[in-house]
């Protein structure tokens, strides 16, 4: 994996983090109290835990399927701390041969980004903020490793909803999506609070101490991030509605807080 770039820091724990958050959630242990303390007010508000175990299923089912689909290349933005089941893991052990560079900013994704093990020089990880499509595409190891004149999976994984609407996240999709070949997917996964405003609402003024803000969308508002795809079966969907490999996975608490779907680029 190339890594040379990545920096040596001390972590601020003066705030909540939103990747360490994240990762706390998932059961993880690169977080401090402040992440822990901001984590458990919104795991008061309903099962974060199984919300997040959930969307992480959607990432490896999502990737299998383009990777058994033939694709070879991955473009992961908005990557966060890894986990279990990267996606180079994943999309490696159906093709062997597959690309993936994984896009973050935060220095706390990057200080961690070590501990991913490819095994070749397959795998990045480049510092990048995700909002400047045109400094990712044309960042050099992007370039070493994705050939875009070859079909592309780009993922926004639980990252669209940390861009407030004044950014125009649709935007910022569209001019990464407006560089893949017919033939490349989309995958994303989304929060909202559909289902419940109310603590919805509540757990947006936790993240307004955090270092990343937290912007819930409707289902309409989610579906607009694939203008231009043909949507996959079952489409924009609750994430454990989305291709569960069993019904354990579609009955996980909480599926109704992330909406998921993957396009086709036809």
């Amino acid at each position: 994996m190339t890594d040379q770039s990545l920096p040596s820091f001390e972590p601020d724990i003066s705030v909540p983090n939103a990747a360490r958050m994240y990762d706390y959630y998932l059961g993880g242990k690169d977080n401090y109290q402040v992440d822990r303390d901001a984590a458990e007010k919104i795991m008061a508000l309903g099962p974060s835990r199984d919300i997040c175990l959930a969307n992480r299923g959607f990432l490896g089912r999502a990737v299998r399927l383009a990777a058994e689909r033939g694709l070879r290349q991955f473009l992961d933005l908005g990557t966060g701390l890894p986990t279990q089941e990267n996606v180079h893991e994943v999309a490696q052990r159906v093709r062997p041969d597959a690309h993936v560079v994984y896009v973050d900013y935060d220095p706390v994704v990057l200080a961690h980004a070590r501990a991913l093990r490819a095994i070749d020089d397959t795998t990045a990880v480049v510092q990048e903020d995700i909002r400047r499509p045109g400094e990712v595409l044309d960042h050099a190891e992007v370039r070493r490793l994705i050939d875009f004149s070859e079909p592309v999976a780009v993922l926004f994984v639980a990252i669209l909803h940390c861009l407030t609407d004044e950014e125009d996240p649709w935007d910022v999709v569209r001019r990464y999506t407006e560089r893949l070949v017919p033939g490349s997917l989309l995958i994303v996964s989304h929060l909202t609070d559909d289902a419940h405003p109310e603590e919805g609402a509540a757990a947006r003024e936790v993240y307004e101490d955090a270092n990343a803000p937290l912007v819930h969308r409707s289902h309409a508002a989610i579906t607009r991030f694939f203008d231009g795809f043909e949507v996959l079966d079952p489409g924009v969907t609750q994430v454990n509605e989305w291709r569960p490999d069993n019904e354990d996975e579609r009955g996980r608490p909480g599926g109704e807080w992330f909406y998921v779907g993957v396009g086709h680029k036809a």
